[in-house]
């Protein structure tokens, strides 16, 4: 017969007394508050909501749309004062998105009611794009194109109802938001159809922001007037899509013993006999990807300018080789960025060429990191189609050597 002293009873019960709860050690796999896991009716990423707005700023626009280039990483100094890594280098990984300017073709204000805000008014500009003009039309080459066209024509005749509904915008409306679209004729992406979207102004009074409004009418509008280098935003988008998958991959659920009958990438008991249904909490196969998500606070590390020729928009203060922010051989299944552009530490939801739509962070900014002023030393621009090793074709010219075509073509 085995006897336990008391020293040892008292440690086993100082072990049980200092358990946790399963719920805590193993908890369930997979989060609730994103359901359903379906597919988004919408490739866009839609702003659900916008930053409050603050009287005593002047007026400004609140997001912008940008697509997705691809990813390189770069090296900094960190500036975080009482941080392991303060005043040392570090590299991180970065996304390029590729920011044409937006162009502003409307103005809608609104007011609140008990069923949430009611449209009072709205404004269009004289000239629409072709690319606006398309979203209207499922098939573009057969449709008559009869969108706006009698708006256009009375545009002058009709001065008086557009003053009208000015006045009634700035007597009645509380929120104030522009109608913009993007330019997809700038880019490489096989698509006319422009998206378009609402970005809210905030700052100043009504009367300040419908003439601020009304300012930027048929302008366009780039990255550089919505955002600022070391600021945060909120980037919102349509994740990359995979199709039907098995629960393991979706869920994240462990697999079965390996002799399991019948596979071992499965959930065991999807519930009990009574009540006779599966409960929505339980893991199961289906869609995965193509979810609508926002992700917060994301730090913009630089906004380049557009590439011109004989001027690098990838130079830093500690590389000041003149080269241009696309890689050797451009980004994979993106190409070249020629526009304006602008790079966020991490990742970002979406597959290249994807609109991601950019909003001023929803949060407030008081963090040490969110006030972190950041200063770049090298960005990486080698290649992205294997190991690259040169930055520039120069570089890799003056390494490889004069190559056959290259002499062939000098004789």
């Amino acid at each position: 017969m085995f006897f336990k002293s008391k020293a040892t009873v008292s440690v086993l019960y100082w072990k049980s007394s200092n358990m946790s709860h399963r719920k805590f050690e193993q908890p369930r796999h997979g989060n609730l508050g994103y359901l359903p896991r379906k597919r988004c009716r919408h490739v866009r990423g839609r702003i659900r909501s916008f930053p409050v707005d603050d009287a005593s700023q002047q007026p400004h626009l609140t997001a912008f749309m940008a697509y997705k280039a691809g990813m390189t990483h770069i090296v900094r100094d960190l500036d975080r004062a009482g941080s392991k890594m303060h005043k040392k280098e570090v590299c991180e990984p970065v996304t390029i998105l590729d920011c044409p300017e937006m162009v502003v073709v409307g103005i809608v204000g609104y007011k609140p009611t008990a069923r949430g805000l009611r449209a009072v008014s709205t404004l269009w500009a004289q000239k629409l794009s072709d690319g606006m003009l398309r979203r209207y039309y499922r098939t573009w080459y057969a449709a008559k194109k009869k969108a706006f066209t009698k708006h256009t024509a009375t545009f002058e005749a009709k001065k008086e109802d557009r003053e009208t509904l000015y006045n009634r915008i700035v007597k009645n409306a509380t929120v104030l938001r522009v109608i913009a679209h993007t330019q997809p004729s700038k880019l490489k992406l096989g698509q006319k159809k422009a998206h378009v979207c609402e970005i809210q102004v905030n700052g100043g009074s009504m009367a300040d922001k419908m003439k601020f409004a009304q300012g930027l009418l048929e302008q366009q509008v780039s990255v550089d007037q919505v955002f600022k280098t070391s600021e945060r935003l909120d980037a919102i988008a349509v994740t990359k899509g995979h199709g039907v998958e098995g629960v393991t991959h979706r869920w994240g659920v462990s697999r079965l013993p390996r002799k399991s009958h019948r596979g071992l990438r499965k959930v065991a008991c999807i519930g009990a006999w009574h009540p006779s249904r599966v409960a929505y909490t339980v893991a199961r196969a289906g869609q995965n990807g193509f979810h609508h998500r926002t992700e917060l606070n994301k730090k913009i590390f630089k906004i380049g300018d557009a590439a011109t020729k004989g001027k690098g928009n990838a130079t830093t203060s500690m590389d000041i080789t003149e080269k241009d922010i696309t890689p050797l051989g451009g980004f994979p299944h993106y190409g070249v960025v020629n526009n304006q552009y602008i790079m966020i530490k991490g990742s970002l939801p979406g597959p290249v060429k994807r609109v991601i739509t950019l909003r001023r962070p929803i949060a407030p900014q008081t963090s040490r990191a969110a006030q972190e002023e950041v200063s770049l030393k090298f960005i990486d621009t080698s290649s992205k189609q294997g190991h690259g090793h040169f930055q520039t074709q120069a570089e890799r010219a003056k390494f490889m050597g004069p190559r056959k075509k290259d002499l062939q073509s000098a004789n």
